[in-house]
């Protein structure tokens, strides 16, 4: 099973996840949308959390992450961040929330740090949002990017499916991921792309890159929580390992808790 990770110790910095790269340590991300959560995944020394907006599905029911706003990931952000004392939180920007105008994307990656706590955010995109990303940095703002599989794009894209499979849409991709780099940010994440176009981009940039359905080469890990632990039932990747059924051991529970109050055996008498 190998070592347990080590709670963590101290406040994650975007600085130390740069260095991790060039220290050859794998990073690990997963999501968080709530206090609770956030605690839990913190004690278990997880240094990343993205506040995802996959909330949108997991916990608003919606087929997509379009319908997620500003307000619901500022509110939800807020809730990640009381929870989380000393990890990373990574905000996503929402859909249309930066892609407009860069001062529309400043005033709404403002909202994620000043009023959701957030260290950092996320943006979707390779050369539309190039220039968007160098004005955040530009004026203080951490990003992380998102290439391959960007959900925001998804009727555009027409589904689900695994990105950057021709050559040129490899080559594409790894130009990309190079201007962002150049626009200053400080990892990218690879959504449902190639193993070894993974491992081409990853060898070719300084900054981390942090793999979903990306394969092993990637210099870190993330998925989404409720993926990995089995509280989502409606879909579930190909690429992603259950660690835990917890929506059984949930629907276990409330069935033993529905039976004790029908038969009287909750509360007990006193």
């Amino acid at each position: 099973m190998g070592d347990v990770m080590p709670p963590l110790t101290r406040r994650v910095r975007v600085t130390d996840i740069k260095l991790k790269k060039q220290r050859g340590e794998k990073i690990v991300m997963l999501t968080a949308y709530d206090a609770t959560m956030a605690r839990l995944l913190e004690r278990a020394g997880i240094e990343i959390l993205l506040v995802g907006d996959s909330l949108g599905m997991v916990i608003m029911g919606e087929e997509t992450t379009l319908p997620v706003t500003m307000d619901i990931m500022v509110y939800h952000t807020r809730a990640v961040t009381r929870g989380a004392r000393k990890a990373l939180v990574v905000a996503d920007m929402p859909f249309l929330s930066y892609q407009a105008s860069v001062a529309e994307a400043i005033h709404n990656a403002r909202r994620l740090l000043q009023e959701g706590g957030a260290s950092a955010v996320k943006i979707e995109g390779g050369f539309p949002v190039v220039e968007v990303a160098r004005r955040l940095v530009e004026v203080g703002v951490p990003v992380m990017g998102h290439l391959g599989l960007i959900p925001q794009s998804v009727h555009q894209l027409g589904g689900y499916g695994q990105q950057a499979r021709a050559p040129e849409q490899a080559e594409r991709l790894l130009e990309e991921a190079k201007a962002l780099e150049a626009a200053g940010v400080f990892a990218l994440v690879l959504e449902s792309v190639p193993a070894e176009v993974a491992r081409r981009v990853t060898e070719t940039l300084s900054i981390p890159t942090i793999g979903i359905g990306a394969g092993p080469y990637c210099d870190g890990q993330v998925l989404v929580s409720y993926d990995a632990f089995g509280l989502y039932d409606e879909f579930v990747p190909p690429f992603v390992k259950q660690y835990a059924r917890l929506g059984e051991e949930i629907v276990r529970a409330a069935e033993r808790f529905a039976e004790e109050v029908r038969l009287g055996i909750f509360p007990p008498a006193s």
